[in-house]
């Protein structure tokens, strides 16, 4: 194709206005295409775009007028002179007007489609460089093929007759005439090659697929008729092993079914998953195709690779009607799959209501468990169906329950389904059963109780139902305190203090010669005094083996279970033999600037004490925390005293029941920082 040039030049005193002119109004998608190409590979770098070559189309025009980007006034192109027949690339390669030949062509080629919805295609070097870029080529359909396609039976029948037409040459791989004439479900052109052909009536594509077996994909029940007629094979199978009468069910069609039944199509041959007709009529409820095909011989008790019945699936899927139809005709309504799943237990996990009902009225077994060991109560609480819980608790025994290691109500907890946590609440569940020891070591933390669920998912209303249903809040290795106070919620800390969980209790793999909830709580002081107003012990964080002597320095050791508190990693190997004291834990990073707010609220709930020479330099670190020291310094004051032994007489639980003033009373519960003399 010869090229010309095109010179740009600036034109600021042009009367075009720029709002007016549309830059690519008349060009094409190829001028368009061919256009970007050419721009793309000119220089750049370069102020004025020297030249731009034309298209063959754009030849004969005059003058096209451009915008210069710079200026946003019309650039003017003029025709260009006889000598500039050449067009101007930076690049020394540019594309190559044909396509290379494929044979000898190093490199990629790459489809793309255009926004217009053009396909193109591209040749490339292996360093990318373009090599061609062009609309790709469309393939011409053979004759005998596109007169199939528009259903021109005279032109078929024509070419049928030319010596030079094989019906028996495929235009694609295995894709012949007459599977194009069942595609199409062109009937007259499916007659006419069988006519001119009768041998290929079970010619198969690539993909294994027969004439018949493309006729029912589409559903073309004419052209079904036509080659049954003529002798098509009905247990001819594509490559996924799928026949006729399997394509027919999928398809939903009882013409198509009665069809293939009545030119003896085999009704229990299994696809390569396993399937039958019949479970394939099953996923899709048609209760007229299972009559024809149980009629017929079709055996309901067939699985497939996974152990699935047709009933099963009929449960899995929600189909009524089908599920109906299965148990009138004798299937087995206990079944198990592969994984120990019954057909309860699928539409349970489903949240099929109406198959849960259907399926209990006729006797299924509702203790039955799967390979886990799960009831289909089990996963219908953990799947939240409230209703379905409802219907199930009534044929569920509890002692059945019991045998499985796992109450319904730690599934229903660990997923939040509050409203299925008070159905089996009221339903008369244990909210104090545990964990079996295997299903407990699942688990690093060790948990058996259905409150430690609750409590680690911080879901106050569960903890609130569990709590006053009875539910202990000490069951666990790992209190349940504790885990409220790390995630600070002091709701759920009064819950379960209120409740009687145990301040003061320990972490059996980190032992603490103070309680370890004060680990939890040390940056949120109105908790750790609620904690101290409530029972907890004070004294013992001030118990230091050391003393006032020198502290050995604390070691870096960091273990698998160091997320349990912010201090947890600086730790002495002895101070692990006999529990980490309170002097070592404060001292930690995280912890030490609040050392000074947490050793005045403590000593609020002690008498007389000796600061360890650690806690004296926390003090002495901070020039503001020199008051506290001084508190600490004996004799305590005689109020102070008064205070605590009147906590150790009367009990910190009776005080309001003392007949004193309503200061006095605040002040010996410590809500007041001191009283009138």
């Amino acid at each position: 194709m010869a090229r010309a040039s095109i010179s740009v030049s600036g034109s600021s005193g042009s009367s075009l206005e720029f709002e007016d002119y549309s830059l690519y109004n008349n060009l094409t998608d190829d001028q368009l295409l061919q256009l970007a190409i050419e721009r793309s590979l000119t220089n750049t770098h370069s102020s004025v775009i020297a030249a731009v070559p034309t298209l063959q189309q754009q030849s004969n025009r005059s003058t096209l007028n451009l915008p210069d980007r710079r200026t946003n006034t019309p650039v003017v192109r003029h025709n260009p002179s006889p000598a500039q027949t050449t067009a101007h690339y930076s690049s020394p390669n540019p594309p190559k007007e044909k396509p290379p030949d494929l044979k000898n062509f190093d490199g990629t080629v790459s489809r793309f489609m255009t926004g217009s919805g053009k396909r193109m295609v591209a040749y490339r070097k292996p360093d990318g460089s373009l090599v061609h870029i062009a609309p790709e080529p469309e393939e011409e359909e053979e004759p005998i093929f596109k007169a199939v396609r528009l259903g021109d039976v005279s032109r078929v029948k024509a070419l049928v007759m030319c010596p030079g037409t094989n019906l028996m040459l495929p235009s694609k791989p295995g894709w012949l005439a007459i599977h194009q004439a069942a595609w199409f479900g062109q009937e007259a052109c499916l007659r006419a090659l069988l006519t001119a052909q009768p041998g290929m009536v079970n010619k198969r594509t690539e993909r294994g697929e027969s004439p018949l077996l493309l006729a029912v994909s589409r559903e073309h029940l004419q052209c079904v008729q036509v080659l049954l007629e003529n002798g098509a094979d009905p247990e001819v199978m594509s490559h996924e092993r799928e026949t006729a009468l399997y394509k027919a069910c999928e398809r939903n069609s009882p013409a198509m079914v009665a069809a293939l039944l009545n030119h003896g199509a085999e009704i229990n041959t299994p696809c390569i998953q396993g399937w039958t007709a019949l479970q394939e009529a099953t996923c899709r409820n048609n209760v007229e195709i299972l009559e024809m095909l149980l009629k017929a011989g079709a055996k309901h008790n067939l699985t497939n690779i996974y152990g699935i019945t047709p009933l099963f699936t009929a449960a899995q899927s929600g189909q009524l009607a089908a599920l109906r139809f299965l148990l009138k005709h004798g299937a087995d309504i206990n079944s198990q799959a592969s994984d120990g799943a019954t057909p309860l237990y699928e539409a349970a996990k489903n949240g099929h209501e109406e198959i849960v009902e259907l399926l209990l009225s006729q006797n299924a077994d509702a203790n039955k468990p799967g390979k886990t060991g799960l009831l289909p109560l089990h996963i219908a609480a953990q799947r939240g169906s409230d209703t379905i819980v409802s219907i199930l608790i009534p044929a569920t025994g509890k002692a059945r329950v019991r045998r499985t290691g796992i109450s319904p109500l730690h599934l229903a907890a660990e997923r939040n389904r509050d409203d299925v946590l008070q159905s089996l609440i009221a339903a008369g569940f244990d909210v104090n059963a545990q964990l079996s020891e295997e299903r407990s070591k699942m688990y690093e933390d060790r948990r058996t109780s259905a409150l430690y669920f609750a409590v680690i998912n911080n879901n106050v209303d569960a903890t609130r139902m569990l709590l006053e249903a009875g539910a202990d809040p000490n069951l666990d290795v790992f209190n349940p305190l504790l885990v409220a106070a790390r995630l600070s919620c002091i709701q759920t800390v009064t819950l379960l203090v209120k409740h009687g969980a145990n301040i003061n209790a320990q972490i059996p793999t980190h032992p603490t010669t103070f309680p370890a909830v004060y680990m939890f709580c040390m940056k949120y002081l109105p908790m750790f005094k609620y904690l101290l107003d409530r029972g907890g012990h004070a004294l013992s964080c001030f118990d230091c083996v050391y003393g006032n002597g020198p502290h050995p320095p604390i070691k870096t050791r960091r273990s698998d279970r160091d997320d349990l508190c912010d201090a947890g990693g600086l730790l002495s190997v002895a101070s692990q033999r006999r529990g980490i004291q309170f002097c070592e834990m404060i001292s930690a990073p995280s912890i030490c600037r609040w050392a000074g707010p947490i050793i005045d609220v403590l000593l609020d709930y002690v008498g007389h004490v000796t600061l360890c020479s650690r806690l004296m330099e926390h003090l002495d670190s901070y020039p503001d925390w020199s008051g506290i020291k001084e508190k600490a310094v004996l004799p305590r004051t005689l109020l102070q005293l008064c205070r605590l032994r009147i906590q150790q007489l009367i009990g910190r639980r009776q005080l309001k029941r003392l007949p004193l003033p309503g200061g006095l009373i605040r002040f010996l519960q410590h809500q007041e920082g001191a009283v009138d003399h």
